[in-house]
């Protein structure tokens, strides 16, 4: 019997199929987790032959790199937006990179999740690496204008660096429904706000 479907037929001629095996795959870590699947699970949901997720990428680490990357541009993105809705050097501006932030893994924990849990060859993946400083440079970007100082300057990168993880461990604690009924805050905004006015001083 052909594998040449209608359905397989129309994924490869109206669609990339790369991109709709990493939305594949972005599904189901969403629903199962970077280990409750395999490639052939993928390809079915991609609805094509298991055989045609191995013209695009090497094996499964690789099809979760590649998840993981694209991911991380959508993270990027959302920070870019964020920090874009508000006057450059402003509170608001950098408080609204963290929102951007926070949303994201609230709204896809699983992708969030394996963007930096991801181990099978993460680190020594030069373009994850630059994914990374990417986003990294939105914040950096936020804080030297707040700062009136250089991006390469040693404050700028020290403070980015504190507002990053501050609002990274925010958001896994969010994700992670530890903070339910136990901290008296008013949201999101009310504790971003009060972190970069924290940690960058009442400026905005």
């Amino acid at each position: 019997m052909s594998d040449d479907t209608p359905s397989r037929r129309s994924s490869y001629h109206h669609g990339d199929l790369r991109a709709q095996l990493i939305a594949a795959v972005r599904d189901l870590v969403e629903a199962h987790g970077p280990d409750g699947f395999s490639v052939a699970e993928a390809a079915r949901q991609a609805g094509v032959s298991s055989a045609a997720p191995y013209k695009h990428f090497r094996d499964r680490p690789e099809l979760l790199r590649a998840v993981a990357a694209e991911g991380m541009d959508r993270l990027r993105d959302a920070m870019e937006a964020g920090l874009a809705q508000h006057p450059a050097g402003s509170l608001q501006s950098v408080a609204a990179i963290g929102q951007a932030y926070v949303d994201f893994a609230r709204g896809g924990p699983g992708v969030f999740r394996l963007v930096f849990g991801l181990t099978e060859g993460h680190e020594g993946d030069p373009l994850l690496q630059e994914k990374g400083s990417s986003c990294f440079g939105v914040v950096l970007r936020a804080t030297a204008a707040v700062l009136h100082l250089p991006m390469e300057d040693a404050a700028v990168r020290e403070r980015a660096y504190m507002l990053w993880t501050c609002v990274h461990g925010h958001s896994f604690l969010t994700i992670d429904r530890k903070t339910e009924g136990k901290f008296d805050m008013s949201g999101d905004w009310a504790y971003l706000m009060g972190i970069s006015a924290a940690i960058l001083g009442p400026r905005g």
